[in-house]
């Protein structure tokens, strides 16, 4: 049986995560503690105590899910589970949760990195004039046509940000875009679409200022080939090199998710099951829609 552990991305947060390993795990607090000591910044307060306006601050969300993420990993370490993985993949901003479980990324590294991604989104694109929105019950050639034509009607970028399952879809981009790409599905028989809370379009084209002071960051960090392979949000692929890494994290901030494609690619890989490690269980909900024959499983620690 082989195992790739999978890391989530921004909607998995809840104030209050992590804490009850922070309280009884060595491993756990240390990686708290590391990412506080790296940005300066009680970030654990704000985890475990919320508010959740503050939490979910673009800015700090991607470092707190990180550090959650990482905790619960390296206490799982500590009592001898989660010790065998052939492979590691991350959602959006789990790629680089994943490539700091795979020894690529140090702790220090990575929060900093989450920090100044999430700071740097939130600058690209002013307040209430980007937006995200979920599509139910659409194939993605067809949402692919939507987002033309919203763009056509708008002259606003609108992009495919996360394909996330077979009929769940995610868009991005310039406000009006996605509420005209909206209407238009569920002219076209869409279960449900709706506005994600989120003013910052992420993984779409508004976000080329980002990718530039990502690239910049990168550049800077000495990043080690990873003990396991690096299921990529970009190729689908599994990727090792340093260099080809850090383009495609870069990549993948302008362009979609392909967590579809990156499920449907494990079983020729040899996958048998995918170990979900973080807040919340989205991803393994994602597995069983997507590819029935994985076994999804939640890291229990």
């Amino acid at each position: 049986m082989s195992s790739i552990f999978i890391f989530p991305g921004q909607g998995s947060q809840a104030v209050g995560m992590g804490r009850e390993l922070f309280d009884n795990s060595p491993a756990a607090r240390e990686v708290f503690d590391a990412v506080d000591d790296a940005l300066g910044q009680k970030l654990s307060d704000i985890i475990f105590n919320g508010p959740i306006e503050e939490l979910t601050l673009t800015a700090n969300v991607q470092p707190a899910i990180f550090a959650t993420s990482m905790a619960m990993l390296r206490a799982a370490q500590q009592n001898g589970l989660a010790q065998n993985f052939a492979f590691v993949a991350g959602h959006s901003l789990g790629e680089y949760i994943a490539l700091c479980a795979a020894g690529a990324l140090t702790l220090s590294d990575t929060a900093k990195l989450l920090r100044l991604r999430g700071e740097s989104m939130q600058r690209a694109v002013p307040v209430g004039c980007g937006a995200m929105a979920v599509i139910m019950g659409l194939e993605i050639d067809g949402l692919q046509k939507i987002c033309r034509d919203a763009e056509s009607g708008t002259g606003g970028v609108c992009d495919i940000a996360n394909d996330n399952a077979p009929g769940q879809t995610v868009i991005s981009g310039a406000k009006p875009a996605i509420d005209m790409a909206m209407e238009l599905a569920r002219a076209a028989g869409a279960r449900r679409a709706m506005l994600l809370p989120l003013s910052v379009p992420p993984h779409s084209r508004l976000m080329e200022s980002v990718a530039d002071e990502m690239r910049d960051a990168l550049s800077k960090i000495d990043m080690k080939p990873p003990a396991v392979p690096l299921i990529s949000n970009k190729t689908c692929a599994p990727m090792t090199d340093p260099d080809e890494i850090k383009d495609a994290l870069v990549y993948q901030i302008t362009h979609g998710v392909r967590w579809r494609e990156t499920i449907l690619a494990l079983p020729a890989l040899g996958v048998t099951e995918t170990i979900e490690i973080g807040p919340g269980n989205i991803l393994s909900g994602l597995v069983q829609r997507i590819e029935p024959g994985i076994i999804a499983k939640k890291l229990e620690v």
